[in-house]
């Protein structure tokens, strides 16, 4: 009897494990019978070719409708249709005429292959195939193709669906009993199958309702595995030990806030409320602050500083770019007046210095921070990866503040993390809204902040798509509003996806690891290739001059990207916050905490290319001052794309949790949850956050009510095994978020 954590090897054959192995990484067993179904074919009915999209990995039943033979560029080409009696799709072989002998008119079979498109026609190039013998109706034909209903798997390479699904047949033909980690109790509870019932059903159901059953207990172990994992880590961080952190009456925190030119909001006196009791207890706070872009989050995020900072501790903020920790710099600095300059002739005898740390920094400005640091002199200090760095001593690091933490990998906060003496408080912050089912499942282990008021004097943003393909004159009428808004006074911004017009890999401008989790994670199907394997894309270095002696002359206009040196990039944002600076032509790096109240209208070039909270994040920037904000969206995407859809979405709604639900519901398939930021393989390949809200839900509770009850799972070594073993998977890249 076999084993699920018996190798393939010896069960299925060499030469097949082998294959498994290449394409999909399969070892073992286990790995085999987690590779589920995509859908079924009821035995006896053709596959609906209508239903197949561009790029799908599919198999098909279906019947040869015609067969044509031809010649081109000295190559012998085979095409051949296929039909299910509604829907055609075409076949294409190169120099391979003896095929033609095979694939008849009227033979029926199996066809697997990557969906292509050609003249407007699906087709399969060089697929595999089975052909159903003369004479064999298709039920006795697929008999080994066990049950009524047919699996039909994710393919790849030269294993289409039906050699997965032999090779799966003869596994559980030798399956072993199979030790269910689930508690039997809660296996009662939801009425699910066993383990093996549940392996077995999803690979060769009696029924529908028995396969959904099954994928449904497979889907819940998913889930309270992943809801174990972070009721443990939050149980552990309970259990770690702090110093309380209260604020004082008369204390530094209420210099400050009597000094504030703005009085909170509902929203920001909550969280101020949360931020401060967790601060006071005897164990490390570990909280999210998520809001909308422009609602708030820094100077709530100050305030914890300076709470830390009454009692004697230091608190370090940690951003993704020079760009974003020089303005939040600048901000934090401007907020705390004199209050940042103690020690100084300027200071007032109260407050504390603040410390600036990136990689670009003279040596001797280096060593003057680093001395600050060390001595305590500087209670705020802001930076860079370069916090991290070996020589970055803290006097006493109380609070650790992360800005747009799903750039950094969990090693780069822990590094920073272990520069305490104590473990210090922690906040991590978003401005990209986080949908509640996301939270609940990816942010487990963090309690959560949300801000969605926007503070006084915000006048709502007017977005609009501009399709240049329908309406090529719109552009120029784009324009012609930027020179409007400056005739009024105001400035402008113009993103655009890429640096310059040919750029190599090691030119192309950087995405990391980290932006595109999370753009999975909010449902962007924007990937690294995608947005820069367009030669057609707009670069900055194309685009700035020629607006400058065109459509926008007589304007100041600079380019900004992440190419340029600190000091250029630092220079650039300070002349256009000061005005000197009409129009910025920039990529992405203004997307988040560049903040110039005098900033009224965006034009973002080739907006297909960015993801749907990208461009949230982007038009953010505008209309921050208390005067109207303008985005226009440029794209030559056609109607009715997804694409389209997208940028349609953005322009419909200002509410970025309602953005980042669309998002997520518009995507056809996908584990959102997925291992994003590491090239190995999952175990969540059914959970889906929105399609199992209630599913989450109910795992949620019960893995609470399991680690209220015992902590380390001692009663239940099955199920602690496999939340050691998802923990030593994940390797908590991307579940650790705090």
């Amino acid at each position: 009897m076999a084993r699920v954590e018996d190798r393939l090897k010896g069960v299925i054959g060499d030469r097949t494990a082998d294959a498994l192995l290449k394409i999909f990484g399969m070892v073992t067993i286990e790995d085999l019978l987690r590779h589920y179904p995509r859908r079924y074919v009821v035995r006896g009915e053709l596959s609906d070719i209508s239903e197949l999209l561009e790029g799908d990995e599919v198999t098909v039943l279906a019947e040869v409708a015609a067969v044509k033979t031809r010649r081109a560029n000295g190559r012998h080409i085979l095409e051949v249709n296929l039909t299910d009696g509604s829907a055609v799709m075409a076949l294409t072989f190169f120099n391979q005429p003896w095929r033609e002998k095979e694939l008849r008119i009227g033979k029926v079979g199996m066809f697997a292959g990557k969906v292509g498109s050609f003249n407007g026609k699906r087709q399969l190039s060089h697929p595999d195939y089975q052909l159903i013998p003369d004479g064999d109706d298709v039920d006795s034909a697929l008999a080994g193709f066990a049950g009524k209903f047919l699996p039909v798997y994710p393919a790849g390479g030269k294993m289409p669906s039906w050699k997965i699904s032999q090779c799966i047949e003869l596994v559980l033909d030798s399956l072993d009993e199979i030790n269910d980690h689930l508690p039997e109790s809660v296996i009662k509870e939801f009425g699910y199958p066993t383990l093996k019932e549940a392996l077995i059903a999803i690979h060769r159901p009696e029924s529908l309702q028995e396969a959904d059953l099954a994928r449904m207990r497979l889907t819940f172990d998913e889930a309270i595995l992943l809801q174990l994992l972070l009721a443990q880590r939050r149980a552990e961080l309970k259990a770690l030990a702090a110093t309380p952190r209260e604020i004082s009456l008369n204390g530094l925190v209420r210099t400050f806030e009597s000094r504030l030119p703005f009085i909170y909001t509902e929203g920001q006196i909550e969280v101020n409320k949360e931020i401060e009791l967790d601060m006071q207890q005897s164990h490390p706070m570990h909280r999210l602050l998520q809001g909308e872009v422009g609602s708030g989050k820094t100077v709530l995020a100050l305030r914890a500083m300076l709470s830390v900072i009454e009692s004697g501790g230091q608190a370090a903020l940690l951003a993704p770019t020079e760009v974003l920790a020089m303005q939040h710099f600048k901000t934090i600095t401007k907020l705390m007046g004199d209050l940042a300059e103690a020690g100084t002739l300027q200071g007032n005898g109260e407050g504390t210095q603040i410390a600036l740390l990136t990689g670009s920094l003279t040596a001797g400005l280096k060593r003057e921070a680093l001395g600050k640091i060390s001595n305590g002199e500087a209670g705020i200090v802001i930076g860079t990866h370069a916090l991290i760095s070996d020589g970055v001593d803290f006097r006493d690091l109380a609070l650790v503040v992360v800005d747009e933490q799903h750039r950094f990998g969990v090693e780069q906060r822990d590094a920073l993390r272990m520069k305490a003496i104590v473990p210090p408080h922690l906040l991590v912050m978003t401005a990209t809204p986080i949908p509640r089912t996301v939270a609940m499942t990816i942010f487990g282990d963090l309690d959560i902040s949300t801000l969605r008021q926007l503070p006084s004097g915000r006048i709502p943003i007017e977005t609009h798509v501009i399709p240049v393909l329908e309406k090529p004159h719109y552009l120029q009428r784009a324009w012609e509003r930027v020179k409007e808004e400056v005739g009024k006074g105001h400035q402008a911004y113009i993103v655009v996806p890429r640096i310059s017009g040919v750029e190599s890999s090691e030119t192309n401008i950087k995405i990391s690891e980290g932006d595109i989790a999370m753009a999975k994670l909010m449902g962007d199907e924007i990937s690294g290739e995608e947005l820069f394997g367009s030669e057609n894309m707009t670069s900055v270095e194309e685009l700035a001059p020629e607006l400058a002696v065109g459509a926008l002359k007589g304007l100041k206009l600079a380019p900004l990207h992440g190419r340029l040196s600190a000091e250029d990039k630092d220079a650039t944002m300070s002349a256009f916050s000061s005005g000197e600076i009409d129009v910025l032509v920039a990529t992405t790096v203004i997307e988040v905490g560049v903040d110039v109240p005098n900033a009224s209208m965006m034009v973002i070039m080739d907006a297909d290319r960015f993801g749907v909270s990208q461009l949230h994040q982007l038009r953010g920037r505008v209309g921050r001052g208390g005067i109207p904000g303008l985005c226009l969206l440029v794209s030559s995407a056609a109607d009715g794309s997804p694409a389209m859809e997208r940028m349609t979405a953005v322009a419909g709604t200002l509410d970025g949790f309602e953005l980042s639900r669309i998002d997520l519901d518009q995507r056809r398939e996908g584990d959102v949850l997925g291992r994003a930021q590491s090239g190995t393989k999952s175990h969540l390949r059914l959970l889906r956050v929105l399609r199992d809200e209630k599913l989450i839900e109910e795992s949620r509770r019960v893995a609470q009510e399991l680690i209220r009850e015992d902590p380390k799972l001692e009663k239940h070594t099955s199920l602690a095994a496999q939340v050691a073993l998802l923990k030593e998977e994940e390797g908590s890249a991307f579940l650790d978020k705090g």
